[in-house]
Protein backbone atom coordinates (compact mmCIF):
# COMPACT_ATOMS: atom_id res chain seq x y z
CA UNK A 1 0.00 0.00 0.00
CA UNK A 2 1.31 3.39 -1.25
CA UNK A 3 1.72 5.91 1.49
CA UNK A 4 -0.07 8.41 1.71
CA UNK A 5 0.32 12.38 0.08
CA UNK A 6 1.06 15.19 1.45
CA UNK A 7 -2.10 17.48 2.30
CA UNK A 8 -1.85 21.16 2.82
CA UNK A 9 -4.85 22.02 5.26
CA UNK A 10 -6.05 25.47 5.14
CA UNK A 11 -6.30 26.31 8.28
CA UNK A 12 -8.68 29.70 9.44
CA UNK A 13 -8.04 29.39 12.32
CA UNK A 14 -11.52 28.13 14.08
CA UNK A 15 -12.24 24.74 15.09
CA UNK A 16 -13.42 23.26 11.74
CA UNK A 17 -10.08 23.56 10.39
CA UNK A 18 -8.00 22.89 13.19
CA UNK A 19 -10.43 19.32 13.51
CA UNK A 20 -9.96 18.80 10.25
CA UNK A 21 -6.00 18.79 10.80
CA UNK A 22 -6.55 16.64 13.63
CA UNK A 23 -8.31 13.87 11.96
CA UNK A 24 -5.87 14.02 9.29
CA UNK A 25 -3.04 13.64 11.40
CA UNK A 26 -4.25 10.79 13.35
CA UNK A 27 -5.09 9.17 9.84
CA UNK A 28 -1.39 9.27 9.19
CA UNK A 29 -1.54 11.78 6.53
CA UNK A 30 1.93 13.89 6.67
CA UNK A 31 -0.05 17.45 6.26
CA UNK A 32 1.39 21.14 6.54
CA UNK A 33 -1.25 24.13 8.24
CA UNK A 34 -1.89 26.99 6.10
CA UNK A 35 -3.35 30.21 6.64
CA UNK A 36 -4.84 32.07 3.76
CA UNK A 37 -4.18 35.78 4.24
CA UNK A 38 -7.06 37.25 1.55
CA UNK A 39 -7.98 40.22 3.37
CA UNK A 40 -6.80 42.56 5.99
CA UNK A 41 -8.75 45.38 6.02
CA UNK A 42 -6.29 48.38 5.90
CA UNK A 43 -7.95 51.55 6.09
CA UNK A 44 -9.86 49.96 8.91
CA UNK A 45 -13.17 51.03 7.29
CA UNK A 46 -15.40 47.96 7.56
CA UNK A 47 -15.39 47.10 11.36
CA UNK A 48 -13.75 44.21 13.18
CA UNK A 49 -11.46 41.86 11.00
CA UNK A 50 -9.43 39.85 13.15
CA UNK A 51 -7.25 38.15 11.09
CA UNK A 52 -4.13 38.78 13.27
CA UNK A 53 -6.01 36.76 16.04
CA UNK A 54 -6.98 34.03 13.55
CA UNK A 55 -3.46 34.12 12.44
CA UNK A 56 -2.08 33.31 15.93
CA UNK A 57 -5.24 30.78 16.82
CA UNK A 58 -3.79 28.66 13.35
CA UNK A 59 -0.18 29.09 14.55
CA UNK A 60 -1.46 27.79 17.88
CA UNK A 61 -3.29 24.63 16.94
CA UNK A 62 -0.53 23.65 14.57
CA UNK A 63 2.04 24.31 17.49
CA UNK A 64 0.14 21.92 19.69
CA UNK A 65 -0.27 19.33 16.53
CA UNK A 66 3.68 19.54 16.01
CA UNK A 67 3.42 20.35 12.11
CA UNK A 68 4.47 23.38 10.18
CA UNK A 69 2.25 26.37 9.63
CA UNK A 70 2.73 29.03 7.05
CA UNK A 71 1.13 32.17 5.65
CA UNK A 72 -0.03 32.33 2.18
CA UNK A 73 -0.84 35.99 0.70
CA UNK A 74 -3.38 35.87 -1.57
CA UNK A 75 -4.80 39.10 -1.02
CA UNK A 76 -4.23 40.51 -5.00
CA UNK A 77 -5.98 37.44 -6.26
CA UNK A 78 -9.10 37.65 -3.95
CA UNK A 79 -9.63 40.79 -5.10
CA UNK A 80 -9.37 40.29 -8.64
CA UNK A 81 -11.58 37.12 -8.34
CA UNK A 82 -13.80 37.91 -5.07
CA UNK A 83 -13.99 41.01 -4.08
CA UNK A 84 -14.26 42.65 -7.81
CA UNK A 85 -16.96 39.75 -8.50
CA UNK A 86 -18.88 40.97 -5.33
CA UNK A 87 -18.87 44.78 -5.73
CA UNK A 88 -19.70 44.37 -9.47
CA UNK A 89 -22.44 42.54 -8.95
CA UNK A 90 -23.97 44.72 -6.29
CA UNK A 91 -23.18 47.38 -8.41
CA UNK A 92 -25.22 46.32 -11.09
CA UNK A 93 -28.78 45.30 -8.50
CA UNK A 94 -27.62 41.38 -8.09
CA UNK A 95 -27.10 39.64 -4.98
CA UNK A 96 -23.63 37.67 -5.50
CA UNK A 97 -22.08 34.95 -3.09
CA UNK A 98 -19.05 35.80 -1.84
CA UNK A 99 -18.40 32.69 0.02
CA UNK A 100 -19.18 30.20 -3.40
CA UNK A 101 -16.83 32.25 -5.11
CA UNK A 102 -14.50 32.34 -2.98
CA UNK A 103 -14.65 28.38 -2.25
CA UNK A 104 -14.37 28.01 -6.21
CA UNK A 105 -11.48 30.87 -6.99
CA UNK A 106 -9.65 30.85 -3.56
CA UNK A 107 -9.32 27.71 -1.69
CA UNK A 108 -9.47 25.24 -4.51
CA UNK A 109 -8.48 27.69 -7.43
CA UNK A 110 -5.26 29.46 -6.24
CA UNK A 111 -4.25 27.94 -3.21
CA UNK A 112 -4.60 24.70 -5.07
CA UNK A 113 -2.41 25.60 -7.26
CA UNK A 114 -0.29 26.90 -4.45
CA UNK A 115 -0.73 23.72 -3.23
CA UNK A 116 0.37 21.75 -6.24
CA UNK A 117 3.54 23.79 -6.56
CA UNK A 118 5.03 23.20 -3.57
CA UNK A 119 4.29 19.48 -3.70
CA UNK A 120 0.95 18.79 -2.00
CA UNK A 121 -1.83 16.59 -3.58
CA UNK A 122 -4.42 17.29 -2.10
CA UNK A 123 -6.00 20.51 -0.39
CA UNK A 124 -8.24 20.33 2.80
CA UNK A 125 -10.44 22.29 4.52
CA UNK A 126 -13.38 22.48 6.88
CA UNK A 127 -16.07 22.26 5.82
CA UNK A 128 -19.11 19.74 6.60
CA UNK A 129 -19.30 18.06 3.47
CA UNK A 130 -18.30 14.49 2.55
CA UNK A 131 -16.12 13.40 -0.66
CA UNK A 132 -16.28 9.53 -2.11
CA UNK A 133 -15.39 7.79 -5.18
CA UNK A 134 -17.93 6.47 -7.67
CA UNK A 135 -18.18 5.26 -10.55
CA UNK A 136 -18.68 6.95 -13.50
CA UNK A 137 -23.00 7.16 -14.29
CA UNK A 138 -23.22 5.84 -10.59
CA UNK A 139 -26.04 7.86 -8.45
CA UNK A 140 -26.52 7.73 -4.92
CA UNK A 141 -29.91 7.70 -4.32
CA UNK A 142 -31.48 8.97 -0.93
CA UNK A 143 -30.33 7.87 2.29
CA UNK A 144 -27.02 6.85 1.56
CA UNK A 145 -24.77 6.18 4.00
CA UNK A 146 -23.99 9.64 5.68
CA UNK A 147 -21.04 8.87 7.36
CA UNK A 148 -17.75 8.87 5.29
CA UNK A 149 -14.69 6.19 6.13
CA UNK A 150 -11.07 7.93 6.97
CA UNK A 151 -9.74 5.84 4.72
CA UNK A 152 -11.00 6.92 1.63
CA UNK A 153 -9.61 10.30 1.99
CA UNK A 154 -6.38 9.05 0.00
CA UNK A 155 -7.77 7.00 -1.87
CA UNK A 156 -6.93 5.69 -5.89
CA UNK A 157 -8.65 4.19 -8.23
CA UNK A 158 -8.24 3.98 -12.13
CA UNK A 159 -10.56 6.85 -13.59
CA UNK A 160 -11.42 8.44 -10.77
CA UNK A 161 -14.67 10.07 -10.16
CA UNK A 162 -16.14 11.78 -7.35
CA UNK A 163 -19.57 11.90 -5.23
CA UNK A 164 -19.47 15.48 -2.95
CA UNK A 165 -22.31 14.44 -0.50
CA UNK A 166 -24.26 16.94 2.54
CA UNK A 167 -22.18 16.76 5.93
CA UNK A 168 -23.59 14.30 8.63
CA UNK A 169 -24.42 16.95 10.56
CA UNK A 170 -27.54 18.63 8.82
CA UNK A 171 -27.32 22.01 11.07
CA UNK A 172 -24.04 22.19 9.90
CA UNK A 173 -23.89 20.95 5.98
CA UNK A 174 -21.90 23.28 3.87
CA UNK A 175 -21.97 21.17 0.70
CA UNK A 176 -24.23 24.53 -0.56
CA UNK A 177 -21.06 26.40 -0.85
CA UNK A 178 -18.77 24.04 -2.50
CA UNK A 179 -21.90 23.94 -5.48
CA UNK A 180 -19.31 25.25 -8.19
CA UNK A 181 -16.76 23.41 -7.91
CA UNK A 182 -15.72 21.04 -10.94
CA UNK A 183 -14.82 17.73 -10.78
CA UNK A 184 -11.06 18.25 -11.30
CA UNK A 185 -11.17 20.23 -7.89
CA UNK A 186 -13.28 17.49 -6.20
CA UNK A 187 -10.06 15.16 -6.78
CA UNK A 188 -7.19 17.31 -5.12
CA UNK A 189 -10.41 18.02 -2.27
CA UNK A 190 -10.16 16.41 1.26
CA UNK A 191 -12.99 17.14 3.58
CA UNK A 192 -11.75 15.10 6.96
CA UNK A 193 -15.09 16.71 9.08
CA UNK A 194 -17.74 16.04 6.85
CA UNK A 195 -18.78 12.87 8.78
CA UNK A 196 -19.03 14.46 12.07
CA UNK A 197 -21.37 15.94 14.43
CA UNK A 198 -20.57 19.52 15.42
CA UNK A 199 -20.78 18.53 19.21
CA UNK A 200 -18.79 15.91 18.54
CA UNK A 201 -16.15 17.38 16.98
CA UNK A 202 -15.44 20.24 19.25
CA UNK A 203 -15.14 17.01 22.29
CA UNK A 204 -12.36 16.25 19.72
CA UNK A 205 -10.57 19.75 19.89
CA UNK A 206 -10.95 19.88 23.48
CA UNK A 207 -9.63 16.06 24.28
CA UNK A 208 -6.74 17.10 22.21
CA UNK A 209 -5.92 20.88 23.83
CA UNK A 210 -6.28 22.91 21.21
CA UNK A 211 -6.89 26.42 21.75
CA UNK A 212 -9.95 26.66 19.11
CA UNK A 213 -12.00 24.39 20.56
CA UNK A 214 -14.84 26.52 22.13
CA UNK A 215 -13.98 29.46 19.89
CA UNK A 216 -16.91 31.06 18.22
CA UNK A 217 -18.41 30.17 14.62
CA UNK A 218 -17.85 33.38 12.34
CA UNK A 219 -20.20 34.64 10.37
CA UNK A 220 -18.71 36.91 8.20
CA UNK A 221 -17.92 37.38 4.42
CA UNK A 222 -15.45 34.59 3.20
CA UNK A 223 -12.12 34.95 4.91
CA UNK A 224 -12.34 38.37 5.84
CA UNK A 225 -13.67 38.20 9.52
CA UNK A 226 -16.57 39.59 11.32
CA UNK A 227 -17.50 41.87 8.72
CA UNK A 228 -21.26 42.77 7.73
CA UNK A 229 -21.78 43.14 3.97
CA UNK A 230 -23.64 46.72 4.39
CA UNK A 231 -20.67 47.62 5.91
CA UNK A 232 -18.45 46.55 3.61
CA UNK A 233 -21.06 48.04 0.33
CA UNK A 234 -20.84 51.38 2.42
CA UNK A 235 -17.29 51.90 2.20
CA UNK A 236 -16.74 50.61 -1.75
CA UNK A 237 -19.74 51.16 -3.49
CA UNK A 238 -20.98 54.58 -3.83
CA UNK A 239 -24.55 55.92 -2.34
CA UNK A 240 -26.64 55.84 -5.63
CA UNK A 241 -30.20 57.39 -3.93
CA UNK A 242 -33.98 56.69 -4.99
CA UNK A 243 -37.08 56.20 -4.12
CA UNK A 244 -39.00 53.37 -2.09
CA UNK A 245 -41.84 52.62 -4.02
CA UNK A 246 -45.08 50.71 -2.97
CA UNK A 247 -45.22 47.83 -5.51
CA UNK A 248 -49.52 47.83 -5.75
CA UNK A 249 -50.23 51.10 -6.27
CA UNK A 250 -46.96 53.24 -7.17
CA UNK A 251 -47.30 55.60 -3.74
CA UNK A 252 -43.58 56.70 -2.61
CA UNK A 253 -43.06 55.70 1.22
CA UNK A 254 -39.45 56.73 1.35
CA UNK A 255 -36.13 57.05 0.09
CA UNK A 256 -33.29 54.34 0.67
CA UNK A 257 -28.90 55.19 0.02
CA UNK A 258 -28.45 52.62 -2.64
CA UNK A 259 -30.30 49.67 -4.05
CA UNK A 260 -27.38 47.72 -3.56
CA UNK A 261 -27.97 47.59 0.52
CA UNK A 262 -30.85 45.54 -0.55
CA UNK A 263 -32.32 42.13 -2.02
CA UNK A 264 -35.43 40.50 -2.66
CA UNK A 265 -37.29 39.02 0.24
CA UNK A 266 -35.46 41.65 2.78
CA UNK A 267 -37.36 42.85 5.62
CA UNK A 268 -35.78 44.19 8.18
CA UNK A 269 -33.64 47.72 7.33
CA UNK A 270 -35.97 49.16 4.85
CA UNK A 271 -36.72 51.93 6.46
CA UNK A 272 -40.14 51.78 6.12
CA UNK A 273 -42.11 50.84 9.00
CA UNK A 274 -45.29 48.73 9.40
CA UNK A 275 -49.10 50.02 8.85
CA UNK A 276 -51.36 49.94 11.96
CA UNK A 277 -52.26 46.28 11.28
CA UNK A 278 -48.69 45.37 12.40
CA UNK A 279 -47.91 44.11 8.07
CA UNK A 280 -44.31 44.88 7.59
CA UNK A 281 -43.25 45.62 4.25
CA UNK A 282 -40.73 43.11 1.99
CA UNK A 283 -38.77 44.29 -1.03
CA UNK A 284 -40.28 42.70 -4.05
CA UNK A 285 -38.31 44.01 -6.77
CA UNK A 286 -35.67 46.86 -7.55
CA UNK A 287 -36.09 49.01 -10.58
CA UNK A 288 -33.36 50.03 -12.03
CA UNK A 289 -34.77 53.09 -14.74
CA UNK A 290 -35.40 55.31 -11.74
CA UNK A 291 -33.56 53.62 -8.76
CA UNK A 292 -36.63 52.55 -7.20
CA UNK A 293 -36.77 50.20 -4.06
CA UNK A 294 -39.84 48.20 -4.86
CA UNK A 295 -41.71 47.33 -2.06
CA UNK A 296 -45.02 45.40 -0.38
CA UNK A 297 -46.62 43.52 2.52
CA UNK A 298 -45.32 40.36 2.82
CA UNK A 299 -47.44 37.88 2.63
CA UNK A 300 -48.60 35.15 -0.11
CA UNK A 301 -49.73 37.68 -2.75
CA UNK A 302 -46.97 39.81 -2.34
CA UNK A 303 -45.90 40.87 -5.75
CA UNK A 304 -42.76 38.93 -7.31
CA UNK A 305 -42.07 37.75 -4.18
CA UNK A 306 -42.64 34.09 -4.31
CA UNK A 307 -41.75 32.40 -7.80
CA UNK A 308 -43.05 28.98 -9.15
CA UNK A 309 -40.11 28.89 -12.00
CA UNK A 310 -37.01 30.75 -12.86
CA UNK A 311 -33.83 30.62 -15.06
CA UNK A 312 -30.12 29.82 -14.25
CA UNK A 313 -27.34 30.53 -16.13
CA UNK A 314 -23.95 29.86 -15.76
CA UNK A 315 -24.61 26.34 -15.21
CA UNK A 316 -21.45 24.19 -13.91
CA UNK A 317 -21.50 20.75 -12.82
CA UNK A 318 -19.51 17.92 -10.87
CA UNK A 319 -20.58 15.23 -12.73
CA UNK A 320 -19.49 13.26 -15.61
CA UNK A 321 -20.56 14.73 -18.83
CA UNK A 322 -22.59 11.62 -19.42
CA UNK A 323 -24.50 12.08 -16.86
CA UNK A 324 -25.87 15.52 -17.37
CA UNK A 325 -29.64 15.57 -18.24
CA UNK A 326 -30.16 16.60 -21.85
CA UNK A 327 -33.51 16.92 -21.63
CA UNK A 328 -36.11 17.38 -18.52
CA UNK A 329 -35.33 15.48 -15.41
CA UNK A 330 -36.96 15.49 -11.74
CA UNK A 331 -34.20 16.88 -9.34
CA UNK A 332 -34.41 18.28 -5.71
CA UNK A 333 -32.48 21.72 -5.43
CA UNK A 334 -31.45 23.73 -2.63
CA UNK A 335 -32.06 27.74 -3.62
CA UNK A 336 -29.95 29.02 -0.46
CA UNK A 337 -28.10 28.01 2.03
CA UNK A 338 -30.11 25.62 5.47
CA UNK A 339 -33.05 26.11 2.76
CA UNK A 340 -34.25 22.64 2.74
CA UNK A 341 -33.80 20.51 -0.51
CA UNK A 342 -37.02 21.30 -2.84
CA UNK A 343 -38.50 19.02 -5.83
CA UNK A 344 -37.57 20.93 -8.99
CA UNK A 345 -37.87 20.28 -12.85
CA UNK A 346 -35.25 20.53 -14.90
CA UNK A 347 -35.70 21.63 -18.33
CA UNK A 348 -32.18 22.33 -19.90
CA UNK A 349 -32.67 25.49 -22.71
CA UNK A 350 -29.00 25.10 -23.54
CA UNK A 351 -25.61 23.73 -22.12
CA UNK A 352 -25.15 26.44 -19.60
CA UNK A 353 -29.06 27.84 -18.91
CA UNK A 354 -31.93 25.89 -17.87
CA UNK A 355 -35.63 26.57 -16.71
CA UNK A 356 -36.24 25.42 -13.43
CA UNK A 357 -40.12 24.62 -12.13
CA UNK A 358 -40.80 24.14 -8.26
CA UNK A 359 -43.43 21.92 -7.19
CA UNK A 360 -44.33 24.62 -4.55
CA UNK A 361 -43.38 28.80 -4.74
CA UNK A 362 -40.05 29.54 -3.70
CA UNK A 363 -39.61 33.22 -1.91
CA UNK A 364 -37.08 36.28 -2.39
CA UNK A 365 -35.21 34.07 -5.24
CA UNK A 366 -32.50 36.95 -5.90
CA UNK A 367 -30.71 37.63 -9.60
CA UNK A 368 -27.37 36.79 -8.55
CA UNK A 369 -27.59 34.14 -6.17
CA UNK A 370 -27.05 30.67 -6.60
CA UNK A 371 -29.01 27.62 -7.40
CA UNK A 372 -27.55 24.02 -6.11
CA UNK A 373 -28.82 21.49 -7.81
CA UNK A 374 -29.07 17.50 -6.05
CA UNK A 375 -30.16 13.85 -6.20
CA UNK A 376 -30.57 12.81 -2.62
CA UNK A 377 -27.72 13.80 -0.54
CA UNK A 378 -25.43 14.31 -3.35
CA UNK A 379 -24.58 17.68 -5.07
CA UNK A 380 -24.70 17.67 -8.67
CA UNK A 381 -24.22 21.42 -9.93
CA UNK A 382 -25.33 24.85 -9.75
CA UNK A 383 -26.35 27.98 -11.39
CA UNK A 384 -27.39 31.44 -11.59
CA UNK A 385 -30.03 33.36 -10.89
CA UNK A 386 -30.53 34.97 -14.30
Amino acid sequence: MSAPEKTLVAMSGGVDSSVAALVLQRAGVPIVGAYMKNWINEDNVIGHCPWMQDIDDARAVCDRLGIEFRVVNLMQDYRERVVAYLLDGYARGLTPNPDIMCNREIKFGVFRAYARDHGFAAVATGHYAQRVSVSPGEVLPPGAPSAVSIGNLNSKIENPRYALLEGADPNKDQSYFLALLSQDQLADARFPIGHLQKPELRALARDAGLTTADKKDSQGICFIGEVKMADFLRAYVPDAPGPIVRASDGRELGRHRGLHFYTLGQRKGIGVPSNTDHQAYVVVGKRSADRALLVAFDGPDAPGLHQREVRVHSLQWNIAPADIPTGSASLEARVRYRDPRVPVEFIPESPTTALIKFTTPQRGLASGQILALYHGPRLLGAGIYT
